[in-house]
């Protein structure tokens, strides 16, 4: 892939991340003890125009998917609390945008942390998942932990669950035992924890940006010293799917 293969919208996601410090180099001890020379941070993406540029690129990535594979459609974005809920609006107005007819009736919902005991009352705020086909959206995937609890969300709410949308698939292979006890990588060959979750669930786990996409449009902008670093963290840490 060379970096003119990139969508637009996806060079542009990643320019505007960089000039709004979401995405930024530099050395990151992540939660798994890995020290990355990247780091995002989607909790940026908080202002009007950032907002509307996140959401534009998630329906994108759904729209994109739905066209490639004509039996993908849903009825619901469930955004899991918190992070979630913002998502699935406004990505359910930018999906609309695109294609009314095909995407104007899909709804949103999201759950509360606590079972609200008054009013209305109950976990969901949103529109109904029981009977409905249900895509996840979220912002990243670490351990998959969060994903898993969506999933039974779903579930219990008599939904379906079609597909699940991140914002940045890392492209790792999941933390190791020895990883976990701060001892660092056995050096062994696993899977990323986004193939884990496809395999486990049998549907499409789409990503808005894969590192892939990153290095690529960091040598679009002739960042060299920056594609360096990612490729050879990706050599240690990549995974196999």
């Amino acid at each position: 892939m060379s970096s003119t293969d990139l969508p637009e919208w996806k060079t542009h996601l990643i320019s505007l991340a960089l000039s709004s410090n979401i995405l930024t180099f530099g050395t990151y001890t992540l939660k798994s003890h890995r020290i990355s020379p990247y780091f995002v941070n989607c909790g940026l993406f908080s202002k009007a125009r950032l907002i509307r540029a996140i959401a534009s690129a998630y329906a994108q990535t759904l729209h994109t998917h739905a066209l490639t594979h004509p039996t993908f459609t849903f009825d619901v974005l469930f955004g899991p609390a918190y992070k979630g809920i913002p998502l699935a609006a406004t990505t359910a107005e930018k999906l609309a945008g695109l294609d009314e007819e095909r995407w104007g009736e899909v709804g949103y919902s999201f759950n509360r942390k606590e079972v609200k005991d008054h009013g209305e009352g109950g976990l969901m705020v949103g529109e109904s998942m029981k009977g409905k086909r249900v895509v996840v959206i979220d912002d990243v995937m670490t351990a998959g932990t969060a994903i898993r609890e969506a999933i039974s969300i779903i579930d219990s709410q008599g939904g379906k669950l079609v597909g699940i949308i991140v914002a940045i698939d890392r492209q790792e292979k999941m933390p190791s035992e020895s990883e976990k006890r701060g001892e660092g990588d056995d050096g062994s060959v696993r899977g990323s924890t986004i193939g884990e979750v496809r395999r486990e669930t049998g549907v499409p786990v789409l990503a808005v940006l894969t590192l892939e996409d990153i290095v690529e449009g960091m040598r679009g902008l002739g960042r060299g010293e920056e594609v360096r670093r990612m490729e050879e963290y990706r050599k240690v840490y990549g995974a196999t799917d």
